[in-house]
């Protein structure tokens, strides 16, 4: 197994275990998340499964998902 850093190509993360929890009525532009085996995320654009993967500590995703919810995030939809 490869070392797991920020950037990597998605693909030597492996093609299991990829979900796409934020998908629907985009035309397929979604976001796919995999949780990796020391508790960080990967992310990818599912559009281009084989470019770089984004790695997240929990915290980091936890941070994220907890202020998209409270609103933090909407400036990004305007």
């Amino acid at each position: 197994m490869h070392p797991i850093y920020n950037g990597m190509p998605a693909t030597d993360l492996g093609h299991d275990g990829w979900h796409k929890p934020w998908s629907g009525g985009n035309g397929g532009n979604c976001i796919e998340a995999m949780k990796l085996a020391d508790g960080r995320v990967a992310v990818r654009q599912s559009a281009d499964p084989g470019g770089p993967a984004l790695i997240y500590t929990t915290n980091e995703i936890a941070a994220f998902i907890q202020g998209a919810k409270s609103g933090q995030a909407d400036f990004l939809l305007t």
